[in-house]
């Protein structure tokens, strides 16, 4: 945090602007998204990030294991049926098998700390963890659509009992997979994708449990393909989604749901605020908001500054979920004072675009 202040100005207390040891002044933003680090921010204030229990590791090595097991299963009883349904499954399981590898590796790799390379830490490894799972997915519904399309004009009979042993394996090990990464879904980008691996996966294994019964009374072998075709379509769209997630996030773009003139005008609500500028918000990781602002007040003792901060972040937290503020006061707004810095308005030209994207005046 700077604040501009009366150079004759001295603090009460010399060691409040020293955090104590082993803490960090703003906040461990290199923590993983799994641990729940806290830090006096010496301003009164606890910072965390990311208070949830790191299962996801543990749960990505169980689901690894599995997917390793699954399609091995079934390229040997797909060769043996004589069902290309299964091989293509099992394809599909070992993608998956990759996929989760990455994820696994990612989470690692996130858990590191903050470094004077890597400022923030690596917790944005699970972002692009999550951007290649959603390629890989992409390309085996691809391969899933092109052998569909493949049964679709040279249909195969298919041994339907050992089908649906096979798919049955499958769609238990499947479900186990989901199972334990949807506790870790909701708050981890990456472990989402790999979750949808394995809900994709378990649709596709019900698919062809459903095919393996129908063949054993019905020569339907077009419904191998059909149902293949809604799977892949299934896929792609959660694909889709996650994709636009990660996309964000590696653009630094505004956290979806929260409002920067909300947060504005909440701010300059506060007693002591006489206005804010410069607003810019982005995610760390799929977990965490940042969020950095140039706060104008009255010239001021800096203790005085401190008390305000920490109404300031106990506010933001609690009305916004921003856990990693950085806030710079002043006592008058620098450049022209608005919302967004020209820096960051500039279209690389040293033309100013603000007013064109938000309705504003340029100059």
């Amino acid at each position: 945090m700077e604040s501009r202040k009366d150079p004759t100005m001295k603090s009460t207390n010399p060691e409040r602007n020293h955090p104590p040891a082993g803490c960090c002044l703003m906040g461990e933003a290199g923590s993983s998204a799994g641990r729940a680090p806290c830090c006096d921010t010496g301003h009164g204030v606890t910072h965390r990030h990311g208070a949830i229990p790191d299962t996801s590791g543990s749960r990505l090595l169980a689901t690894l294991a599995l997917n390793l097991l699954i399609p091995a299963a079934q390229v040997i009883g797909g060769l043996r049926a004589h069902s290309m349904a299964l091989i293509s499954d099992a394809a599909h399981n070992f993608s998956d098998f990759t996929a989760v590898l990455v994820a696994y590796v990612a989470n690692r790799i996130g858990r590191r700390g903050a470094s004077t390379g890597f400022t923030f830490g690596y917790r944005r490894a699970e972002i692009l963890a999550a951007a290649l799972n959603v390629i890989i997915l992409f390309a085996v519904s691809a391969f899933i659509v092109y052998e569909a399309v493949e049964r679709l004009f040279h249909p195969q009979a298919v041994l339907g009992n050992l089908v649906i042993l096979v798919a049955a394996i499958g769609v238990v090990g499947n479900g186990l997979s989901a199972w334990l990464l949807h506790r870790d879904s909701d708050h981890n980008l990456n472990i989402r994708g790999a979750f949808l691996h394995m809900l994709g996966d378990l649709f596709t294994s019900v698919a062809v449990l459903v095919n393996g019964i129908i063949l054993m009374y019905r020569p339907w072998y077009w419904l191998d393909p059909a149902l293949s075709v809604l799977i892949a379509l299934f896929i792609v769209k959660n694909c889709w989604t996650i994709m636009k997630e990660a996309v964000c996030i590696l653009m630094n773009a505004t956290p979806s749901g929260l409002d920067l003139h909300a947060i504005k005008d909440s701010m300059e609500s506060i007693p002591g605020v006489e206005s804010v500028h410069y607003l810019h918000a982005w995610n760390l990781c799929s977990s965490s908001v940042a969020f950095s602002c140039h706060v104008v007040v009255p010239d001021q003792k800096l203790s005085r500054v401190e008390e305000l901060s920490k109404r300031i972040r106990a506010k933001l937290m609690e009305q916004f979920g921003i856990d990693h503020p950085v806030l710079q006061f002043e006592t008058g707004p620098c450049g022209e004072g608005e919302m967004f810095c020209r820096l960051s308005c500039s279209n690389g030209n040293g033309e100013d675009v603000y007013a064109e994207n938000s309705g504003g005046q340029a100059r």
